[in-house]
């Protein structure tokens, strides 16, 4: 396999391999897709992503039972054990079971050794934006010593700049405490680069502690790491001033849910002070997700 598969993305990497005819598992097939019994797929035991949000994977329930899985799942077909190994897609898989479906789409694949396998998962997730922070620095780690590739040939490989991967990457000289918090959500790639900024290990420790008490914006972060460059100390034991949230009225989140329904996907109304102006936020989580809502809105 050359290096420049890697940018090609799936196809280029393994071509698609037809399911075995012999399997009682796969009911159609159509463009390489077929279905397969949910109970037939075992997890991927190269799976380089860690935390799956029970929030999302409820909400992604949602959308497929209301209009179906949006894009097929990648998996590998065992001939000794007649099962299948998923490849790319476990947050579908797993929305698809809470959903109560008992067959899925599938692309079947056949990576010819653990190398192969792990390149597909990887390249998948970070192409359709699955994983955390730590989780893509994670990826881009084992994919750089996996193919023998530097950060310039692999932000090519990725399409990210070498200052792109580089930053992600730095993101591993964190500790444990802020990468965990990196990867459930707690804080974003910004703050995680704004404490990278602070050398000394304890001042970065008040900073982060400081972010997750105070909710610092980024910019605030980055602010408070610019004063410990410059040989300042920032007000660390000064408490910040919160702003009470009011309860959302219930008629905007009936609202809500309406357009839930309709859309298949997440949606967040922000009402301001004045009432008749407001925000309407529409969440997706893949290109056929987004051009679904498109052509709803369309008609």
């Amino acid at each position: 396999m050359t290096r420049k598969a890697l940018g090609r993305g799936l196809s280029a990497l393994i071509p698609n391999a037809p399911a075995p005819s012999s399997t009682a598992a796969p009911s159609t097939a159509q463009n390489g897709v077929v279905k397969v019994a949910v109970e037939k797929i075992r997890p991927n035991h190269l799976q380089p992503r860690r935390h799956f949000d029970p929030q999302e994977l409820s909400e992604l329930a949602s959308s497929i039972q209301q209009h179906g899985l949006a894009q097929p799942i990648v998996v590998s077909f065992d001939a000794t054990t007649r099962s299948y190994e998923l490849i790319a897609g476990e947050r579908r898989l797993r929305a698809t079971q809470l959903a109560g479906f008992k067959e899925i789409e599938v692309v079947v694949r056949q990576p010819k050794d653990d190398k192969h396998r792990l390149a597909l998962t990887l390249i998948e997730n970070l192409q359709r934006s699955d994983l955390n922070p730590i989780e893509v620095a994670l990826g881009y780690l084992r994919l750089m010593k996996e193919f023998g590739i530097n950060q310039s040939e692999l932000g090519q490989e990725v399409g990210k700049s070498k200052s792109a991967i580089s930053n992600t990457l730095r993101l591993l000289e964190l500790a444990d405490e802020i990468q965990k918090a990196l990867s459930f959500g707690q804080i974003s790639e910004g703050h995680g680069r704004a404490l990278l900024a602070i050398a000394d290990p304890n001042l970065r420790h008040a900073v982060f502690k400081k972010i997750l008490e105070g909710k610092l914006s980024v910019r605030e972060a980055e602010a408070m790491a610019k004063q410990v460059e410059d040989g300042e100390t920032p007000a660390l034991d000064e408490p910040r001033a919160q702003k009470k949230a009011l309860p959302k009225p219930a008629d905007l989140r009936a609202l809500e849910e309406t357009l839930q329904q309709s859309l298949g996907t997440k949606v967040v109304i922000r009402a301001k002070k004045n009432p008749s102006k407001g925000t309407i936020i529409l969440h997706y989580f893949s290109f056929d997700d987004f051009e679904k809502i498109v052509n709803v809105l369309k008609k």
